[in-house]
């Protein structure tokens, strides 16, 4: 009965016409490893093969195909096999399947060992609190700054004015006068004669009648 070879799902295959490597990565963090790179030696053997069927017509123009066909890169290659089997006994020491959601965790922060789950299904109490406090303190301080006065001085009730009428300039300060030309940022002017507010840009008036331009 052939030997069936373990393998996992976080698993990524990184090898190449030179050798066999494979890359083994946390599915909670994303942090991984990567086993020690295999070399195939076979490979010298096609590599001078495949050279001297570029050389040589006939008979010796089969060498190079003959070494690629033995020199098999796919899943069912005894080679690959047994790269593979010695990359998981590697690399397995480093990981753990956990048994509440099946995944592999990386040993270093993504394991609970005093409850023998990873820390997504049984989160580290000291951990998990931390959290919590810092969820907390970001609420409070947000709460909190909800009742301080952060811009005493600007004029909230009047409509903002984003552009100065007069020269165009930015207005960034949110006060009452370009800083740019001294222009007033009001939407609104006064009447000299009945002290009516008119929206900027009105000639008279509606109130009274008076000018609003002189």
């Amino acid at each position: 009965m052939p030997e069936h070879i373990p393998f996992t799902d976080n698993v990524t295959d990184l090898s190449n016409e030179d050798g066999y490597q494979f890359e083994f990565r946390c599915e909670r963090c994303g942090n991984g490893y990567r086993s020690a790179f295999r070399r195939d030696f076979r490979s010298t053997g096609q590599k001078l093969a495949r050279g001297l069927g570029g050389l040589f017509s006939g008979s010796l123009s089969q060498v190079g195909y003959m070494a690629d066909r033995l020199l098999d890169r796919g899943t069912n290659s005894p080679a690959k096999d047994d790269a593979l089997r010695a990359a998981t006994a590697e690399i397995a020491p480093r990981f753990h399947q956990c048994r509440g959601c099946g995944d592999w965790m990386c040993g270093d922060g993504c394991w609970n060992d005093q409850v023998g789950q990873c820390v997504r299904c049984s989160p580290n109490a000291v951990e998990e609190l931390a959290q919590l406090q810092a969820e907390a303190r970001r609420r409070q301080v947000a709460e909190r700054l909800e009742t301080i006065d952060l811009v005493p001085k600007v004029p909230l009730a009047r409509q903002a004015q984003p552009r100065c009428p007069a020269c165009g300039a930015q207005a960034h300060s949110g006060g009452a006068f370009c800083s740019d030309c001294g222009t007033s940022l009001a939407p609104v002017v006064s009447c000299t004669g009945c002290g009516a507010q008119a929206a900027r840009g009105a000639r008279f008036c509606v109130t009274c009648g008076r000018s609003l331009t002189g």
